[in-house]
């Protein structure tokens, strides 16, 4: 609850809770539009500098090469180009394949493996970053303008189609850049971006059971429904021989993962001069779970070698070990302990699905929570997370924990109604000092709208009609601008907003010695009458009920 739990030294008067100075429209707008937009202040750099500074500033923003060149030295160049050379074996051969997973001529592949990296070393601003064409891509890339256009009939139609669709995608990317739409990528939970890697592949794996099978025909359809059908109507013509081959290879590739990583270990070993247990490094692979980062890494070497011989990579065009090779590596792309860990500690991110009516119901459901005092303190807590709390006689303190606005004020006035209803009931069971004080503490409120407002009117009626003063607890900034602007402040009084749930009990406490005096006042008046109901109404305090029992 942060201050809200604070107590004022005694003798001192503890300020109350002011309302912002009003704003221009303009000025409030460009300001939330700023906070949404440019939250990193980009500008910053170029304030209080020269016009030749902020051209250079400029230019290094755009073209991050003119930032790091100018420290860039011999020995990082030596580096680099031993990296560049390794990772151009690779490259060459990942491309050309990944061109043929696309349907499009090889030369592509190549392109794609060199333009990209030379364009990002200019206007990157990550020095491991990787850019280029992945399998996932080119397969989904492939499939889908295959569903309109056969390459082998028209390829030149289908080119045209791949380089129009590659540059509306930059386009597209390129503009969420440009007008500081990044704030979309937050929306992309990890469960969601693990459950899209793990359908990509399966996605993958699917189509790849057309040549693995042996089938002559084949949906072009990437749902899991058309694929399974296209492949279940078609069993007359399973080739077994194909089936039994893939299988096996895609088995023998799983298997070779733990063998290969000893394999380097031993060579790295024989070239420090020092020994490597085999069978300790078995061990240590199937506890280190490192398949996933391994798999990455399959693809581009198997691919490296059958790359080698252009009548080899021919043959092999669909032949079913080149598909079981694919499958193989996207396999690893499938997080199964990342999935395992969201079934446990959450259902709702583990079925991506739902993530939706999840965030729905975070926004239409906020939660709210019943306060008590922990024993001993002026602390405030929930009494469902810390049941030594004890409840404050007389008093409902009640938090809640989100924005409110018309998605959540119909149901905000219906739960703090019930639980008004209990607290009374349980005043009723446990004979306690009846309710007269509703306290909402508002610490989490960070916005409120008109629909929210209406709210709040409604329950301090409902409060009315029973007899109760409703009071508010640090309401935040934009919450008093607006209660202010509907004259909300104005109906419920200033002195019922507090900063700290401790000083609206001090007050509290305070009409409760009042109340006492005019009980004994009554007393002596009334004498030996068994029993006598009077109401208090006190200037300044509101209108409290109360029931003097004799």
């Amino acid at each position: 609850m942060g201050n809200v739990d604070y107590e004022s030294p005694s003798g001192m008067n503890m300020p109350s809770v002011g309302v912002p100075p009003p704003q221009p429209f303009l000025k409030s707008l460009k300001y939330s539009m700023k906070e949404t937009f440019f939250p990193d202040d980009p500008l910053r750099r170029f304030k209080n500098k020269s016009t030749s500074k902020r051209l250079v500033l400029g230019l290094q923003y755009f073209l991050p090469i003119f930032e790091w060149a100018p420290q860039y030295t011999v020995q990082f160049l030596k580096s680099d180009l031993i990296a560049g050379i390794t990772i151009a074996s690779l490259a060459i051969p990942q491309g050309i394949s990944y061109a043929k997973l696309a349907n499009l001529p090889p030369i592509l592949g190549l392109y794609s493996s060199f333009i990209p990296p030379l364009i990002y070393a200019m206007m990157g601003s990550s020095r491991d970053l990787a850019v280029g064409t992945v399998a996932v891509g080119s397969l989904l890339m492939g499939s889908m303008l295959s569903s309109d256009v056969n390459p082998n009939h028209n390829p030149n139609l289908f080119l045209h189609l791949a380089f129009t669709a590659t540059f509306f995608a930059g386009l597209f990317q390129a503009s969420l850049g440009l007008f500081r739409l990044g704030f979309i990528v937050d929306f992309l939970s990890h469960a969601t971006i693990v459950g899209f890697m793990g359908g990509a592949a399966t996605v993958v794996c699917l189509q790849q059971l057309k040549s693995i099978l042996g089938l002559d025909h084949f949906t072009h359809e990437t749902y899991i429904v058309s694929v399974m059908r296209s492949v279940f109507t078609q069993t007359h013509q399973w080739r077994r021989e194909s089936a039994v081959l893939g299988v096996c290879f895609i088995f023998f590739l799983l298997l070779t993962r733990f063998f290969e990583g000893i394999a380097v270990g031993r060579s790295f070993a024989m070239f420090k001069n020092y020994h490597i247990d085999g069978n300790k490094e078995m061990i240590d692979s199937y506890w280190n779970h490192e398949h996933s980062w391994f798999f990455h890494l399959m693809l581009p070497h198997y691919r490296a070698i059958f790359a080698i011989s252009g009548e080899l990579q021919c043959w092999m065009q669909d032949c079913s070990i080149k598909h079981s090779i694919i499958v193989s590596a996207m396999l690893g792309l499938i997080d199964y302990e990342a999935a395992i860990h969201l079934w446990k500690i959450d259902k709702f991110d583990f079925v991506v699905a739902l993530s939706l009516l999840r965030i729905l119901l975070f926004i239409t459901r906020p939660r709210t929570f019943v306060l008590g005092n922990i024993p001993n303190s002026v602390i405030y807590r929930n009494v469902e997370q810390y049941p030594n709390a004890n409840h404050v006689p007389g008093i409902l303190i009640l938090e809640i924990n989100a924005p409110i606005y018309f998605a959540n004020a119909s149901y905000l006035r219906e739960r703090i109604t019930r639980w008004i209803d209990e607290e009374e009931d349980r005043i009723k069971v446990t004979c306690e000092t009846i309710l007269q004080y509703v306290i909402m503490v508002m610490t989490a409120v960070g916005n409120i709208d008109t629909s929210g407002i209406s709210m709040l009117e409604e329950v301090k009626k409902i409060a009315d009609r029973r007899g109760l003063q409703l009071v508010l607890v640090n309401p935040g900034s934009e919450v008093m601008k607006k209660l202010n602007k509907s004259k909300f402040q104005v109906d419920i009084g200033q002195k019922w907003i507090y900063l700290t749930v401790a000083e609206v009990l001090k007050h509290a406490t305070s009409c409760c010695i009042h109340a006492n005096r005019i009980k004994a006042k009554m007393n002596q008046r009334v004498g030996t009458m068994s029993e006598s109901y009077f109401t208090a109404c006190f200037e300044g305090l509101g209108k409290i009920t109360i029931t003097i029992c004799v």
